[in-house]
């Protein structure tokens, strides 16, 4: 073997334990980092548990070792219970996140409905309403209550009544007459023209309509 095939190998030799001393150097920086994080750690869990003893010790609360033995034994046990929690909360979370988009979109259309509400003056008016049944309530006592309860239902039955189309009728027709008339231009009866008018086919309807609702509302019941 020549000179040159020598020196090679002792070449090839001198770069493999150039290597090994490399990852002998590398394997012991771990170590010493490794240690001092044990350290670090330890004296931190060192500190964490002394200041979790003086708290526990300010705040007066005894720990049973046997009983917290006993926690870790049941949260063991446990485990696959609280896999099972987890499992329903990844659940609900890829859930919540397919109705994400959905709710998105409800939420616009809801702003856009609660919008078109304000613009057309619907909180206006029932901040009005609110306004109008706090005149009521400070306006009307108890008994005015328990009395309006009581006839309720005599109320909703007049309203009823009241609001029939031909009683409607009846009402706009009067109130439109009413409109009608001049109060301050109001033209003038005699006796002999008032009974003279009074013999009208219209007056001899008009009394007989006044009569009988006159008769009805003194019998208490309404004319057949």
């Amino acid at each position: 073997m020549n000179e040159t095939a020598i020196q090679q190998q002792i070449d090839d030799i001198n770069r493999k334990l150039d290597l090994v001393l490399e990852y002998v150097n590398d394997q012991r920086l771990k170590g010493d980092v490794v240690q001092d994080l044990v350290q670090d750690l330890s004296i931190i869990g060192k500190d964490a548990y002394e200041s979790t003893v003086e708290e526990l010790d300010k705040q007066r609360i005894e720990i049973d070792p046997d009983e917290v033995k006993l926690f870790f034994i049941k949260l063991m046990k446990n485990m696959n219970n609280f896999s099972v929690i987890l499992n329903m909360f990844e659940s609900m979370m890829d859930l919540s996140k397919d109705l994400a988009p959905l709710t998105k979109e409800a939420t616009i259309d809801i702003i856009y409905k609660l919008h078109e509400l304000d613009r057309k003056g619907y909180f206006e008016f029932f901040g009005s309403l609110a306004h109008v049944l706090d005149n009521i309530v400070s306006h009307y006592g108890k008994e005015d209550i328990e009395l309006l309860a009581d006839n309720v239902i005599i109320i909703m039955d007049t309203v009823k009544s009241l609001t029939q189309p031909d009683m409607l009728r009846a009402i706009n027709n009067a109130v439109n007459i009413y409109k009608d008339i001049d109060p301050v231009n109001v033209p003038e009866y005699s006796l002999w023209k008032a009974l003279r008018t009074m013999n009208s086919p219209e007056m001899r309807k008009g009394l007989g309509f006044i009569i009988t609702f006159l008769k009805g509302l003194s019998s208490g019941q309404a004319p057949k």
